[in-house]
């Protein structure tokens, strides 16, 4: 009997982030056994709602969108996108520079795999969000990971990145706020990372998905706003800013310098034709989405439930001995660190399994996110904070059984 196996393209390839351990946590489910998912930063889980005027929209143009849209978007979609990234200082957009498509995860494969060829390298952030690391590779480049320094807020390391610059390099990954980490990256450091572009002929691929939900007072600024003379792709969406991540609806931007980018940019229009569009009636809700009122700010001040949450798991991590974490600034998440000489834990993964197993809570382990060493696991701090409670003495209790 003849044996399919998996492609060979899949060799490098990992998204732990629904992986083992979700596979185990299906099993749990399937025996009737209720589980906490902090797996996945999925809104409406928790009780976040969309907008209502955001469904309205959805209700109000059913009709409407039973039909192939352009290959790109909705020209109203892609025009509320455009006027977004002037208000967010990008320069030279215009609207045929926007791509809209099936959430951000669309986007990405198709941005790496227009411009890759076998043997290319990119930069991409260490930890990172682990779809990044998967597109390179199956666009047949070589992801090389610069590292973010947990001891200088998580931002990234200049001088790691100028050391792994080869004649091979052709882009860097830059994601703000940062996922898994909840790092908010000040203008100096973005402009750095620009530099390090600027002298070294690459793209930068700027994920910036939770620009919109950041909390204490800052700002968010998008990294094209400071890169007029470098070609920039820039990567958002709706899902978690308005909880509607299950309408799949997220852009990419074309920005700055184009003028070397023409077969690159036929490539984009290639792949972007050969998928038809994007959901039709999600594109719809682009325009309301981005203009006027936005419901989420109330969500990340003192008081609203994101900025609590996140104040509480904050604590309560660090309260737990041999655990540390960095408080974030931005996002959903924060990444905790094991202190191992406390505990014996030499594989991230199976902590998060005994987790899984004896407390029914999903978490993702370090290594789901490249990180480099096994002793630290991503938190989704969606859950309302007496759930949080509940995590946090569950953590307590099996990290006790690892102590040594």
């Amino acid at each position: 009997m003849k044996i399919y196996d998996k492609s060979s393209k899949l060799e490098h390839v990992a998204y732990d982030i629904r992986g083992p351990i979700l596979d185990e946590a299906n099993r749990m489910i399937a025996n009737g056994e209720k589980i906490l998912r902090l797996n996945t930063g999925n809104p409406a889980e928790f009780g976040f709602t969309a907008p209502d005027e955001v469904i309205r929209d959805l209700i109000m143009n059913a009709r409407s969108s039973e039909g192939y849209s352009d290959s790109k978007g909705l020209f109203s979609a892609r025009k509320a996108v455009m006027q977004y990234c002037q208000v967010k200082g990008f320069p030279n957009v215009d609207v045929d520079d926007i791509y809209m498509g099936n959430g951000v995860s669309e986007l990405i494969p198709m941005a790496l795999q227009a411009l890759l060829e076998n043997g290319d390298e990119v930069l991409v952030p260490m930890p990172d969000y682990p779809l990044w690391t998967a597109c390179v590779s199956l666009a047949g480049g070589n992801a090389v990971h610069y590292v973010c320094d947990e001891q200088n807020n998580w931002y990234p390391d200049i001088e790691d990145i100028k050391s792994k610059i080869t004649s091979n390099t052709k882009a860097i990954v830059v994601i703000n706020p940062n996922n898994p980490t909840g790092a908010l990256y000040p203008k100096d450091v973005l402009e750095d990372l620009v530099d390090i572009a600027r002298q070294n002929d690459l793209i930068i691929f700027a994920d910036e998905i939770y620009d919109r939900l950041v909390m204490d007072g800052k700002e968010h600024i998008a990294i094209a706003s400071l890169a007029p003379d470098v070609l920039c792709v820039s990567m958002n969406g709706l899902s978690k800013s308005h909880r509607v991540a299950g309408f799949r609806v997220g852009w990419m931007v074309l920005s700055g310098d184009k003028s070397g980018a023409k077969g690159y940019i036929e490539g984009l229009n290639m792949l972007s034709n050969m998928r038809l569009c994007s959901n039709v009636l999600a594109q719809q809700i682009v325009q309301t989405s981005l203009g006027g009122y936005q419901s989420v700010d109330e969500l990340l001040v003192p008081g609203g439930r994101i900025y609590e949450q996140r104040e509480f798991i904050t604590k309560a991590v660090n309260d737990i001995p041999g655990l540390s974490a960095v408080k974030p600034s931005a996002g959903l998440y924060i990444f905790p660190k094991i202190d191992r000489n406390m505990y014996r834990i030499d594989d991230d993964e199976e902590f998060c399994l005994q987790l899984l197993k004896q407390e029914k809570v999903m978490l993702v382990p370090g290594k789901g996110f490249n990180w480099n060493e096994p002793d630290h696991f991503r938190i989704v701090y969606l859950p309302r904070v007496e759930e949080l409670a509940e995590v946090q003495e569950k953590l307590t209790r099996v990290l006790a059984q690892y102590k040594r």
